[in-house]
């Protein structure tokens, strides 16, 4: 029985070694959230000055509202990314299989709402469809710029603090 209990402690992380792999992992966890909201509010504000723009320039109303609504559905594509990679991160590392099958249903799920949400606009709201797909594609740009941008910016802020 001594045995069993010797090999169960050569087995495990002394606790020093544990809160530090912990506290390094819940601090990339806690920056990923951050620029996740940051993204998205980033992609608003674009979607609002890619729709002040498209207002000046063509002088309608209608025009504006086109962009901005598919400046909108990227921002809640950007914003169910955002929350479906926190819920992907509950999930133990160990259950890797289960982790893929989310993110296949998760990125299925976004591509559905999506597409949804563009069909809506263009056949009940009426909308422009190019001026529509504008403002997505507007949007949808912004998450990977968005993503390079702060993540090079946080970088530069920090190796300039050092």
């Amino acid at each position: 029985m001594s045995k069993d209990v010797g090999d169960e402690q050569q087995q495990c992380l002394t606790p020093p070694e544990n809160a530090a792999i912990i506290t390094a992992l819940f601090d990339v966890e806690a920056k990923e959230k951050k620029i996740a909201r940051q993204v998205v509010l980033l992609q608003m504000v674009v979607t609002l000055i890619g729709a002040s723009i498209a207002y000046s320039i063509k002088g309608t109303p209608q025009f504006a509202i086109a962009v901005l609504s598919g400046g909108g559905v990227a921002v809640v594509n950007g914003a169910l990314l955002a929350w479906r990679m926190v819920r992907a991160a509950l999930h133990p590392a160990h259950e890797a299989h289960h982790q893929l099958r989310l993110m296949y249903f998760y990125a299925a799920e976004r591509f559905l709402v999506v597409v949804v949400l563009l069909c809506l606009c263009i056949a009940v709201l009426k909308l422009s469809p190019l001026a529509l797909l504008g403002g997505f594609v507007m949007g949808q740009a912004v998450l990977p710029v968005g993503r390079l941008f702060l993540s090079s910016f946080k970088t530069e802020i920090v190796t300039k603090n050092v």
